[in-house]
């Protein structure tokens, strides 16, 4: 694992997506993650399919470690506290509100160590008229307005990846390593709130912008259509992705790729504004120039012209693309009793250092015997804190 986050200890109390996806992201980092989860069967996304590891369950929870407690209960609610003093961060993403009936809000926790970076993470905020309101993937894209400029108005579907959760717990993340930073130099906490609303609103600015600055209105097919993004279909029904963006050259390298010089002759697309304007014709046009011949012939063919293209992959195409293995972004899941044997690696690299390797997830209190040891022996194995105390340094 990276080390960057070294020395940085986070009680991550999540379910679902959000606090763990965020708690994820700083484990990649190298951050020690201990994930709380309530006694019995745990996190609810463990057993999302069947079971209590479901595949769902460990996208999010590599790199951590896992005790079980019951904090209705006064020893069980001590360790917890005991882990608070220890910790750096703490992440929730609870209903508003219900930290506070288990003793787990902001106030109490910052009483117990002033230096915490607590991370409260919910659907549509704190408070509010939407605030009370139970929300998961599907409503945050879709009252964000990211659905309203990702979808085809004329055939809507969903897309298939939690986004706004993922994206949710990404911004989450980013925020919590800012506070640390701050920390560093102030030596204070800090409250750190953020909403899959808000976090989906900002990760759709661009077409917001559009709104403001333009009076536009933004569709879904506005952004492929300004972009000249294409998505056609080929002989053999396998689906052929490209992107000219607004540089003429791409424009003509794909009519000399595909031969297709009477596009290139026709006044419908003679300019960019037209190819524009005559979108959806163009579109047509090129599905019937790509009918002719199966995917792998154009993607041979495309492989000798400046063309932004790619086929679009399924996952087990991508997980033989020679530029992902190139990447190592395949990678064995360590210390794993059960589950997959492969992952994809966290996204960035370090002084050209990539990770080779993640931890599995953990299984229901894998580590709780272990981590109640070390408390009770006054924390003689953990590691020195604190994040804190390392950045002052580098300050």
């Amino acid at each position: 694992m990276f080390g960057v986050l070294n020395g940085v200890r986070i009680v991550e109390q999540g379910t679902f997506i959000t606090g763990p996806c965020a708690g994820m992201m700083l484990a990649d980092l190298g951050a020690d993650v201990i994930k709380v989860e309530s006694t019995g069967n745990g996190d609810p996304y463990r057993s999302f399919k069947s079971g209590f590891y479901s595949a769902h369950f460990q996208a999010y929870n590599r790199n951590k470690r896992s005790i079980c407690l019951d904090l209705k209960g006064d020893e069980d609610k001590q360790v917890f506290y005991d882990l608070i003093r220890q910790a750096d961060v703490y992440i929730q993403n609870f209903r508003p509100g219900a930290a506070a009936r288990f003793g787990a809000d902001y106030e109490t926790l910052k009483a117990i160590n002033p230096g915490l970076v607590y991370c409260s993470i919910s659907g549509f905020g704190q408070d509010g008229p939407y605030a009370k309101r139970p929300v998961y993937d599907s409503v945050a894209q879709a009252v964000s307005g990211f659905l309203g400029v990702a979808i085809d108005p004329e055939q809507p579907r969903f897309i298939g990846p939690a986004l706004a959760d993922a994206i949710t717990g990404i911004y989450a993340s980013l925020g919590i390593t800012g506070a640390l930073v701050e920390r560093g130099r102030t030596g204070k906490g800090k409250l750190i709130e953020v909403s899959m609303l808000e976090a989906m609103m900002h990760f759709a600015v661009e077409p917001f912008m559009g709104y403001f600055a333009l009076g536009e209105l933004p569709t879904g097919v506005d952004r492929p259509r300004l972009a000249q993004a294409y998505i056609v279909r080929c002989k053999d029904e396998k689906l052929f992705a490209f992107h000219l963006s607004s540089l003429d050259k791409f424009w003509d390298a794909l009519v000399e790729a595909t031969g297709a010089t009477h596009l290139a002759s026709d006044p419908r697309f003679a300019i960019r504004q037209k190819r524009i304007d005559n979108y959806l014709e163009l579109s047509d046009e090129l599905n019937a120039v790509f009918g002719q011949h199966d995917r792998k012939d154009w993607v041979e063919r495309f492989a000798a012209f400046d063309v932004p293209y790619a086929p679009i992959n399924s996952i087990p195409e991508v997980v033989d693309d020679p530029q992902v293995a190139h990447l190592g972004m395949i990678v064995p899941v360590e210390e794993r009793s059960e589950g997959a044997a492969f992952s994809v690696r966290p996204a960035f690299s370090f002084d050209r250092q990539r990770a080779a390797a993640v931890k599995a997830a953990p299984t229901v209190d894998e580590d709780g015997a272990m981590i109640r040891r070390a408390l009770a022996r006054d924390k003689e194995s953990w590691p020195e804190k604190s994040a804190a105390g390392a950045l002052e340094k580098t300050a």
